[in-house]
């Protein structure tokens, strides 16, 4: 299975379809939060559609930046996995939209108790799947993912700790811009996609394991 994810679309949905078109034929396409930048719902409905024209399914959660209403765009278009699971060839995705409180008073923000619930609630919905891919928009805490130019650590504490304890496969975040890369906690590869504004993304190849890159468009 070929797996394209993209984060931090930010409205640059050239660039997003830019990607989707060098990396076709996709199985599935993942948007891990802020697909837009307080964006309306019918701004976040047609960007949906116009990368539905090029590669589906899409599985969608909002980021801290996409007003939270937008998580009612994507139920609706059925592509959400915020706080739910999906399963495709055996590959089961589920996510959580929005990110911690933060003193920037962002759009979209939750405790981590609810980052928490909606974890384990799409983790409950995956348990049949072989191969399990979790999308948080927030990076877990204290790796190479959550770090802001200043040295300072600012991920999910909740998202850390569902990772060390359920150990999916591999995991999707963004947020935090300037830590694009990938890192990992126990068994699980976790890849902090980057913006796409700047050609950033990555690729899941699900084989015997599910293998992750980080690319960049050229």
């Amino acid at each position: 299975m070929h797996i394209v994810a993209l984060t931090d679309i930010h409205g640059s949905y050239k660039e997003a379809e830019d990607i989707l078109a060098k990396e076709s034929p996709i199985d599935v396409v993942i948007i891990g939060g802020d697909l837009t930048t307080f964006g309306t719902p019918q701004e976040a409905e047609g960007a949906i559609k116009r990368f539905q024209s090029i590669a589906k399914p899409l599985l969608v959660v909002a980021g801290n930046m996409d007003p939270p209403e937008l998580d009612d765009v994507f139920v609706q278009l059925g592509v959400s996995i915020n706080g739910k699971g999906v399963i495709i060839n055996d590959v089961g995705f589920f996510g959580v939209s929005a990110a911690p409180y933060s003193p920037l008073h962002t759009p979209y923000e939750i405790s981590e108790e609810e980052i928490r619930q909606r974890s384990e609630a799409g983790w409950r919905e995956v348990q049949k799947a072989r191969w399990r891919i979790f999308v948080p928009h927030a990076p877990p805490r204290d790796t190479q993912l959550d770090k802001i130019f200043l040295g300072k650590h600012v991920g999910s504490t909740a998202v850390r700790k569902f990772i060390e304890d359920a150990q999916p496969d591999a995991v999707v975040c963004g947020h935090i811009h300037e830590a694009r890369g990938l890192d990992s906690l126990g068994k699980s590869m976790v890849i902090n996609c980057g913006p796409t504004g700047k050609g950033y993304y990555g690729v899941l190849e699900v084989l015997t394991t599910v293998e992750v890159t980080a690319r960049q468009l050229k």
